[in-house]
């Protein structure tokens, strides 16, 4: 994965969250919790989450597949399905989201806050040239007629460096490259001029010159526009390329804050280090057996006592396996575990 330079600022931490020193919040997620109703009973997926994001930041939000990334930022947009079970708060720029009905949220969303997704074929309409889909926003949002909305998604494609946008925007999505369909939901997304962009995976799909396009987009239209911008994801490269912040997710819960910087320079929790360690390295021999992760992440059915990452873990101990760690302060950044990296010896982390 090619590195996008960008700048990260020092940012003071706080118990609960890691914030950043401007005091100018644009998201605030706090103590966020999303459970589902099935068969087997009342199953948590998400805990305790929380985090702010300032204007103009990119925090970045990494775990393996379904650490909970994509249904904690789901259930801060208002697109869980209806078995869902959401409690906590997510305020965006002081105003509330969560317990709000659609037609409320309908407010916000594409206009304040707008997201992106992994897969742009099935969030798009596929019968729906991707002219009319961006103007589809405009006219909804913005009141523009739908002439005016047309010119204005020819805009918002020139201004996502799509070729020949004239052609493109009469075209539907099955007729454009994977990554061409990213731009025309990146190019969505902006219509409305939003103060907060979440990325949900953006370049899973795409070839590595393409993501690297992606990336430098996302970074560009950032420092541009000033948005503040989440970016999900499970690769680390791209939190080292474009990231201010990172929280890294496992079962559900935030397991590690701070600086990218400081993250992925000394993590402190095991499970970070563990994903480090597992990307591959131009500076090791081919020859050399990437470090795979042993075993697998837990099933949130039936989640382990203590440390949900302990079955995993290399420095386990027998606190570990009895008692959940709570995140708290470390260093520029915030961490939960017994025995976090780096620490002074005979160190222990208070538990939940």
């Amino acid at each position: 994965m090619h590195s996008i330079p960008v700048q990260s600022e020092a940012l003071s931490v706080e118990q609960g969250a890691a914030r950043s020193t401007s005091g100018d919040s644009m998201l605030e997620i706090a103590d966020l919790e999303v459970a589902f109703e099935t068969r087997m009973g009342h199953v948590k997926v998400v805990s305790d989450f929380s985090l702010s994001v300032a204007r103009g930041e990119c925090v970045g939000i990494v775990g393996e597949s379904g650490a909970g990334k994509t249904q904690a930022l789901l259930a801060v947009m208002g697109l869980l399905p209806r078995g869902a079970r959401v409690s906590g708060s997510a305020r965006l720029q002081g105003e509330e989201l969560l317990g709000r009905g659609a037609g409320a949220l309908d407010e916000f969303r594409g206009a304040r806050i707008a997201m992106i997704f992994q897969d742009p074929l099935t969030a798009l309409t596929p019968h729906m040239r991707v002219g009319d889909q961006i103007a589809e926003v405009l006219v909804r949002h913005r009141r523009l007629s739908w002439s005016a909305g047309r010119e204005r998604a020819l805009e918002l494609l020139r201004a996502v460096h799509i070729a020949d946008a004239e052609r493109r925007l009469r075209q539907y999505p099955h007729e454009l490259s994977g990554g061409m369909r990213q731009r025309v939901m990146i190019a969505m997304a902006l219509a409305c001029e939003p103060d907060v962009l979440i990325a949900d995976e953006p370049t899973t799909a795409l070839d590595v010159t393409v993501q690297a396009q992606i990336l430098a987009l996302l970074a560009e239209l950032k420092r541009t526009r000033g948005m503040s911008l989440v970016l999900v994801t499970h690769d680390l490269g791209v939190i080292a390329g474009l990231a201010d912040r990172v929280a890294v997710m496992y079962a559900g819960r935030l397991v590690e804050q701070g600086t990218a910087r400081a993250v992925l320079k000394a993590p402190r929790h095991p499970y970070t280090r563990a994903l480090l360690d597992s990307m591959p390295r131009l500076d090791v021999p081919s020859s050399e057996p990437l470090r795979a992760i042993r075993g697998q992440p837990p099933d949130p059915r039936a989640l382990p006592a203590g440390c949900a990452f302990h079955p995993r873990c290399d420095l386990a101990a027998d606190l570990c396996r009895s008692a959940r760690p709570r995140l708290r302060p470390t260093g520029d950044g915030m961490v939960a575990c017994h025995r976090p990296l780096g620490a002074a010896a005979g160190e222990e982390g208070p538990t939940s």
